[in-house]
């Protein structure tokens, strides 16, 4: 059998935290692993918020997102699973002899005994700013997403959105900038309550407001009309730096072409990371049961559930779960190779 042939006993279907979690733990029950992932990159939507500071994965201090990709990349990689970068999976049938069969966009065929669907948002498009007419230029000033808060220093800055990256930024960027205003089309914000009443107390927070116009000299917006949701009266504000937050833009609907079960766009899922397709489980952000949890912690308790249950589909008298590391025959020559402390 060729190496375009090899048949591998889980094969995850993206690679952000779920998929890179479960591919650690997957090492951990002695299954064979490959991790296909659509971009050139290991982390999947994490990378949209590189510079941001992560406060709440359990065990670990607050850290730049980039630190953290580097953490999961570096644990995926335990027990060597295989990495296919660049290879986006259009659909997944069951062959004859009930093997999974993965089709590329790039014409390659993976052959796999079970799926873990772990693509997140899919390959997410963020969500532009949208006016009545359509925006002039491409305004230097204007931003959908923060590679540099120090860029931030010293200006006037305003920010549009109304979830937890809007939130996160008006936060960080308050610290370095010399004015955060705040605006969201509705009066509530989606976003951790704390991290809220610290926006109110540290930046200008207008609500319901909506940016209606930007005015500029073709390279640089210089202000920004923004109307009131509810009795459409304009406040101009002026400004020299622009950030929109109004989310992204998913597309799962190749995973609904495969047979795959879709509520609300995400993938159903059982209490087991079952979906309806057998040998086919999910995990992260793509997926959805009604008690899930939608934060990176959540997404390595998906992977575990997901990795556990297609261990037992594959061999139904193995234990539930794994052992723990500390007790765990595997990572018994691992210890041996730590640096002593």
């Amino acid at each position: 059998m060729n190496k375009e042939e090899e048949i591998y006993d889980l094969t995850i279907i993206g690679g952000g935290p779920a998929g890179l979690y479960a591919a650690f733990y997957a090492g951990m029950r002695d299954m064979r692993v490959k991790i296909i992932e659509g971009k050139d990159q290991l982390g999947g939507f994490l990378h949209t918020y590189s510079e941001k500071t992560i406060w709440d994965v359990g065990g670990l201090p607050p850290m730049k997102c980039s630190k953290l990709i580097e953490y999961l990349v570096q644990q995926a990689n335990t027990f060597g699973p295989t990495v296919e970068l660049n290879c986006k999976v259009d659909r997944f049938v069951r062959l004859d002899n009930e093997i999974l069969a993965l089709y590329t966009a790039e014409g390659d065929i993976h052959y796999t005994r079970t799926i873990i669907v772990a693509v997140g948002r899919g390959i997410a498009e963020t969500q532009k700013l949208e006016l009545q007419g359509p925006i002039e230029c491409e305004y230097e000033n204007l931003h959908y997403t923060v590679q540099n808060p120090e860029h931030f220093s010293g200006r006037r800055v305003l920010i549009s959105g109304g979830g937890n990256s809007a939130v996160d930024w008006a936060i960080e960027l308050a610290n370095v900038a010399r004015s955060v205003v705040v605006i969201h089309r509705n009066k509530e914000f989606r976003a951790m309550e704390r991290n809220v009443s610290e926006m109110h107390n540290i930046t200008d927070v207008r609500t319901p407001y909506n940016i209606t116009q930007l005015h500029g000299d073709g390279r640089n917006i210089r202000n920004v009309v923004i109307t009131h949701m509810e009795i459409q009266n304009n406040v101009v504000l002026e400004v020299d730096e622009i950030v929109i937050s109004h989310g992204y833009k998913s597309n799962l609907s190749d995973l609904a072409s495969c047979g795959l079960k879709m509520d609300d766009g995400m993938v159903l899922m059982s209490h087991h990371a079952e979906t309806n397709l057998p040998g086919v489980f999910a995990a992260g952000d793509c997926s959805t049961h009604e008690s899930k949890v939608r934060l990176i912690a959540g997404a390595f308790n998906d992977a575990i559930v997901a990795v556990n249950s297609a261990k037992q589909y594959l061999k139904p008298d193995a234990p539930k779960m794994a052992y723990v590391s500390s007790h765990n025959e595997i990572f018994r020559e691992k210890n041996r190779q730590l640096p002593s402390s």
